[in-house]
């Protein structure tokens, strides 16, 4: 199979096999008598409630989604609202969602659908701090480099629903929640920031990770950190009757991708589904392995990457990987390779990612961009759309993370 057409079909059952109407069904119970109520956040959440009514019928619910990842629901009220950086329609539907099940009592059940982007979209800031607050400082944490763990456990310290908040105003309701995850390790508690799991940190190491980061937050938010916060603890009475089950993970995904690989010629080495670190500094690593390689080998790899924010551009971190690597390779004959985010959105631009290959840095010269320039200024995604190497798959309905991978012909 040529090379491109190869990595792309990966990327696609990548995806595949993370899309909620073909992975939820096993994990979800028969439905409970009773009250049944069904909420959710996160860029695959909607997807999981038409897939949660296509097997439990219509439902009471609500689930927040982002702008363009809304589905067709029978009952559940599915709200669009902004990603990366949260808005008033996600605070709204938030608080909306609070009241719904603070009016639960200990003889309803709800399920909770809890998927990547559900930290932007399930917003709520704590008693003080407004939105603008909340908004400058989350883009100033998206463009500090910080890894994702890093930026989520801030997240929880100045949430009235993150870490455990939101499971905690459920009770006595029993909750199950089901969850994609899209962080590295699978913790449950960083995925969406875990708002049904409790907190074991601080607003000491909150502001500490500020500092090392160089983010100055607003006067509203540090004086409520160096307030000491309001956390809600893993042994919280509030959450002893909350299950919460990762049901769909990056590893499944790295796994039926190198099934394809090796189904042509492939042998496969997976790096891990938890890699972080500098885009460019993990594909400099990348390259160093291909060009040691000795093919027919697919290098696979899952994580979440960061970028610095270093110029003006438009990128992401699987863009600025496939760039940071065409740059190492060089033209390197027979070595392709495709960076991508599984839920369509590199970055804040409606693009999962690019492809590269041998020729890469020809088109480039041809096209009239300077590659080097380009990563310079953070600004990826122009540089691959100027030739035609983008991926654009739209909303993929789901969330594993980054897709990374490296094909070296024989």
């Amino acid at each position: 199979m040529n090379p491109d057409l190869l990595l792309r079909a990966m990327f696609d059952r990548a995806v595949a096999v993370a899309d909620p109407m073909q992975s939820l069904a096993k994990a979800l119970p028969p439905k409970p008598a009773g009250r049944v109520l069904v909420i959710g956040a996160g860029k695959a959440s909607a997807r999981m409630a038409e897939a949660v009514e296509a097997a439990w019928g219509p439902c009471e619910g609500l689930v927040i989604t982002r702008y363009g990842y809304g589905r067709p629901c029978q009952g559940i009220e599915i709200v669009e609202a902004s990603h990366p950086v949260p808005d008033q329609a996600g605070v709204t539907a938030t608080r909306r969602m609070l009241d719904l099940v603070a009016g639960c009592g200990a003889d309803d059940f709800i399920l909770a659908l809890i998927s990547g982007g559900g930290s932007a979209l399930l917003c709520a800031p704590a008693a003080g701090i407004t939105l603008d607050e909340k908004q400058a400082l989350t883009g100033a944490l998206l463009a500090s480099g910080a890894p994702i763990g890093e930026i989520n456990g801030i997240r929880k310290e100045i949430s009235a629903v993150k870490g455990g908040r939101l499971a905690a105003a459920a009770y006595p309701a029993r909750m199950l929640a089901l969850m994609i995850s899209d962080v590295p390790g699978d913790d449950p508690g960083d995925i969406a920031s875990g708002p049904t799991v409790g907190h074991d940190g601080s607003a000491a190491r909150a502001l500490a990770a500020l500092d090392r980061w160089g983010v100055t937050p607003p006067p509203a938010i540090k004086a409520y950190l160096a307030a000491g916060g309001d956390p809600v603890r893993p042994d919280d009475p509030r959450l002893s009757r909350v299950e919460n089950v990762i049901y769909a993970a990056p590893a499944q995904s790295l796994e039926a991708a190198a099934a394809l690989a090796r189904a042509q010629g492939y042998a496969v080495d997976i790096l891990g589904d938890a890699i972080e670190g500098e885009a460019r500094d993990v594909a400099a690593h990348h390259a160093k392995l291909a060009l040691a390689a000795k093919g027919p080998r697919l290098i696979l790899s899952g994580g979440e990457l960061t970028v610095t924010r270093r110029g003006d551009g438009i990128g992401g971190p699987n863009a600025e990987y496939a760039l940071a690597l065409a740059l190492a390779l060089n033209g390197a004959a027979g070595i392709h390779a495709i960076a991508c985010d599984t839920d369509g959105v590199d970055g804040a631009a409606e693009v999962a990612g690019a492809v590269i290959g041998p020729d890469t840095l020809a088109l480039a010269n041809a096209a009239g961009v300077d590659p080097k320039a380009a990563l310079a200024r953070n600004d990826a995604h122009r540089f691959f759309a100027a030739i035609n190497r983008q991926v654009v798959p739209g909303p993929t309905l789901t969330n594993v993370n980054d897709f990374r991978a490296i094909l070296i012909e024989g």
